[in-house]
């Protein structure tokens, strides 16, 4: 049997969208039920990520959305791929809230879905009782950035089983350098689905086409003026987020996208942020690991 129920909802232009429900275990009907989780996952991943996360929430007395962003798993794909963007991706978020009748979560956002819970506190920040950023902030790391740019959009399909769970393994294996053949395989089942007999990611290719415009636009930019452009400046966000609210960053320690110095200055614009650190991991750790779910549980235990 299921650990989950599939639920359905729609982003206000109607598109599709879907998350894994998991329901809370050990709760009775009379007793006040404990705030509910939402997780989201990174830019090219979807709710198969928290298989082994939900079920462990779950058992904590909490109800889990896992959340197939648009264009993720079985979310529809959007017709215009400019509107792949976390502004979009939040306010899908909020429209989950109201079909779920849920006024307030915790959050749990892993790489793009951290960013997707930033956006959210700008604009929505009473729906946040509590946030983890698994190995993501309001700034990254360049080198991080353009590993994930690389191969984003760019798998086409596999015919055969192992070529698909050689190519995860080939863009992965310097994360998960301790990952054995059945992790691979368990990876790969996360990661693509099957199709006319054959093997195909779990993603629109075009989530990448605002990801090379803005790459054009700034070689453009570079170009005219001899400079990059910087980042947006998100500590803004981030600081919106950590006030008032139970907050954990969680970074792999080997991770290429939240390397030490960032990591030291978010610490240092938000002191009160909880931190664990999962040793021999990069980019992303999957939350089960026991130096993440242990600072995941004293989060659960401090918010409502």
């Amino acid at each position: 049997m299921s650990q989950f129920t599939d639920f359905f909802w729609t982003s206000h232009e109607g598109l599709p969208l879907h998350a894994r429900d998991y329901a809370p275990k050990g709760v009775s009907g009379g007793e006040a039920q404990k705030l509910p989780v939402i997780c989201i996952h990174g830019l090219t991943r979807n709710a198969r990520d928290f298989e082994d996360l939900a079920p462990r929430i779950a058992a904590t007395g909490r109800r889990v959305l896992a959340v197939d962003v648009r264009g993720r798993g079985l979310s529809a794909r959007d017709p215009n791929p400019m509107n792949y963007h976390p502004g979009t991706y939040a306010a899908d978020v909020v429209s989950l809230l109201a079909a779920a009748g849920i006024d307030q979560a915790v959050f749990v956002g892993t790489s793009m879905g951290g960013l997707i819970t930033l956006v959210l506190a700008s604009f929505k920040p009473e729906a946040i009782a509590a946030a983890v950023l698994n190995d993501v902030g309001p700034e990254v790391s360049p080198v991080g950035l353009a590993r994930i740019a690389g191969y984003t959009g760019r798998v086409g399909r596999f015919e055969a089983w192992d070529d698909a769970v050689a190519y995860v393994r080939d863009i992965n294996q310097a994360a998960f350098p301790a990952y054995d053949p059945d992790d691979w395989e368990r990876a790969a089942r996360r990661t693509f689905d099957s199709q006319d007999g054959g093997f195909v990611a779990a993603y629109d290719p075009d989530i990448a086409v605002p990801i090379r415009a803005a790459a054009e636009a700034a070689a453009k930019v570079q170009a005219e003026t001899g400079q990059a452009p910087p980042p947006p400046d998100m500590y803004p966000l981030f600081r919106a987020l950590a006030k008032d609210r139970p907050l954990l960053l969680v970074r792999g320690g080997i991770s290429d996208l939240i390397d030490p110095a960032i990591a030291e200055r978010m610490r240092a614009a938000a002191p009160h942020m909880a931190y664990a650190e999962v040793p021999g991991v990069g980019h992303a750790p999957m939350l089960t690991e026991p130096e993440a779910w242990a600072a995941i549980e004293k989060l659960l235990q401090a918010a409502p």
